[in-house]
């Protein structure tokens, strides 16, 4: 039985009396130390669906139209609110993008470290657990910096206590949101190495969400590509980066500089992603799609199973040869 099971999922935000359909039919499955990507441009719908998770989206404007989401087996959409708590924090925990919006900056992280494990691990509510934890996320002098407020720290410094607070209940899934946005490089490659280091040692699984295909090559296991609100590839990581089938896919590729190639300029995306409510009819990335067929814009085509183990959302993918990434 997966971790997290995601079947069918249909969201809208209603405002005003009108409603925009967000997800439309997002089915994904996360296994046990496992690390599933969730990848694709802004407005694709991918935070929704991290958030939707464990039902942070607040309802109204949010309202799940059809589907379940499946956390060990129960449907969260279906939970009481005190089944809820339980599994906020306790099953599954948030790395969220912004850490300087995310962390309280009242409260010394050390008590906001506290407040974590009084809620879900009450045994381990202690000062030592406290410094353990900010030691294991490589803080340098954690019984010093447990006592520092949030605007002291770097925002490295903060993603780290972010990273802390998540582990401090000992969730079987954390979901990580952009956890790298607005970092230098070298700071983004040591969050990196630490997630990575942190899945190994703890057994968590991992849901990344994430624009940023060098990140999802080095953590990594299965990728969905998302697009307009629905999922159009799902592949291993080795595959989609070496030979992406759907023509989303493959024009994120070509979008990423690569090392020693000739191009004087890089391959852009015409246009941009449509807004919900306002999807183009048939396949929702045609309008863009330099390999659109006549009868692109006639229906919505469904996930069908492709070569090596994987789905795609294009009954056309074997009609152009895919990119061959080296």
């Amino acid at each position: 039985m997966p971790l997290l099971e995601i079947r069918n999922l249909t969201l809208d935000f209603v405002s005003g009396g009108s409603s925009a359909r967000t997800l439309d039919g997002v089915s994904l499955t996360v296994n046990e130390g496992e690390t599933v990507c969730l990848v694709g441009e802004s407005g694709s719908g991918k935070t929704v669906t991290a958030m939707s998770v464990a039902r942070l989206l607040p309802s109204p404007p949010a309202q799940y139209k059809d589907g379940e989401i499946l956390v060990q087996g129960q449907d969260v959409l279906r939970m009481t609110k005190k089944d809820l708590r339980a599994v906020r924090g306790g099953v599954v925990n948030y790395v969220f993008q912004e850490p300087g919006a995310a962390l309280n900056p009242v409260f010394r992280v050390g008590q906001q470290i506290m407040e974590a494990l009084r809620l879900h691990q009450p045994q381990h509510a202690t000062a030592e657990e406290v410094v353990r934890l900010l030691k294991l996320v490589g803080i340098p002098a954690p019984e010093i910096r447990a006592n520092s407020y949030p605007h002291q720290m770097s925002g490295g410094m903060q993603q780290r206590v972010m990273i802390a607070m998540a582990i401090a209940s000992r969730p079987k899934l954390l979901i990580a949101d952009e956890p790298t946005t607005a970092l230098d490089v070298t700071i983004q490659a040591q969050i990196l190495e630490l997630l990575r280091e942190l899945k190994k040692q703890l057994g968590m699984a991992i849901l990344l969400i994430t624009h940023n295909l060098g990140v999802v090559r080095e953590l990594g296991d299965r990728v969905m590509v998302m697009y307009a609100g629905q999922v159009v590839e799902e592949a291993s990581v080795e595959q989609l980066l070496t030979r992406p089938l759907h023509p989303y896919s493959r024009a994120l590729l070509k979008s990423v500089p690569q090392i020693g190639a000739g191009h004087e300029r890089l391959l852009a995306i015409p246009g941009t992603v449509p807004q919900p409510g306002a999807w183009p009819a048939g396949c929702r990335f045609h309008p863009r799609c330099p390999q659109r067929q006549a009868d692109c814009d006639q229906a919505v085509p469904p996930l069908i199973s492709a070569a090596q183990v994987r789905t795609v959302r294009c009954p056309y993918w074997e009609l152009t040869p895919p990119l061959e990434i080296a």
